[in-house]
């Protein structure tokens, strides 16, 4: 029986080569690298090159903001539009939890008090359009998440890239959930 295990080049260390060892003794292992980065999957470092194309000098103009970011994604093969689906889902889901929304200001999450769900989700997506650096900031330290400030026009750049690639609409469910409360741990009473 053949099992096809894909890792990223960067996440192959000396314990994950120990743990395929110990779970796979006689197995052997075939490596292929992508050169075309067409046919590479989406890295975690291009993932954040396209978030680095957010045009903020069109401030008051949200599509305008994403546009340099759609045409990028949409000039690149389908497969890193949908990659890049499933790495914002990981981001934001990686952000969905409640010593994050304590931190948003205004509408904070708060005992006993009604909390906007879709605003909790835009204050997320706010933290990733902002880059990588403040993404990395606030993961570690949720004080840092900006306040009373949303960007819910990110969630809209993986289809509109697809429909302006393909002429159809984007039908696809990325990997990681990112409705507010998804995240059960992030929610969960001992964080």
């Amino acid at each position: 029986m053949t099992s096809e295990i894909k890792l990223p080049l960067r996440a192959l260390n000396e314990s994950v080569i120990r743990e395929l060892q110990e779970k796979y003794p006689e197995a052997e292992v075939r490596v292929e690298i992508h050169r075309d980065k067409s046919k590479a999957p989406l890295s975690e470092a291009h993932f954040w090159e396209i978030i680095a194309l957010l045009d903020w000098s069109k401030t008051g103009d949200d599509e305008a903001i994403v546009e340099p970011a759609i045409s990028r994604l949409a000039s690149g093969p389908v497969r890193h539009i949908l990659e890049f689906a499933d790495l914002l889902s990981e981001k934001l889901y990686a952000l969905d939890g409640r010593r994050y929304a304590r931190h948003i200001g205004e509408d904070a999450w708060m005992p006993d008090r009604y909390f906007s769900v879709d605003s909790f989700l835009y204050a997320r997506c706010c933290v990733v359009a902002n880059g990588q650096e403040i993404y990395e900031k606030v993961l570690h330290d949720p004080m840092q998440m900006p306040k009373d400030t949303t960007f819910e026009e990110l969630l809209y750049v993986p289809s509109e890239a697809y429909e302006r690639k393909t002429g159809k609409p984007l039908d696809y469910t990325p990997a990681y959930p990112i409705e507010t409360y998804s995240n059960q741990q992030g929610w969960s009473d001992e964080i």
